[in-house]
């Protein structure tokens, strides 16, 4: 990533950030945190997914009203 000059350190970290979330390197990186069991593995993509699913139908009913 390159900084440009005069750019505030702020607006380059938020664009460092978002790179990084953008990337998925941050997940990874969380992910190799701890040794995590193929069973656990599966149930929080599946807490995840049904996440999803409940926030699109939140705001599904949002844009109905």
């Amino acid at each position: 990533m390159r900084i440009y000059d005069r750019e505030p350190i702020g607006v380059a970290l938020r664009r460092f950030k978002n790179l990084i979330q953008r990337t998925g390197l941050k997940d990874e990186l969380r992910a190799h945190r701890y040794n995590e069991k193929p069973s656990e593995v599966r149930s929080r993509k599946e807490r995840e997914r049904l996440r999803a699913i409940r926030k699109a139908d939140r705001k599904k009913k949002e844009n109905r009203r």
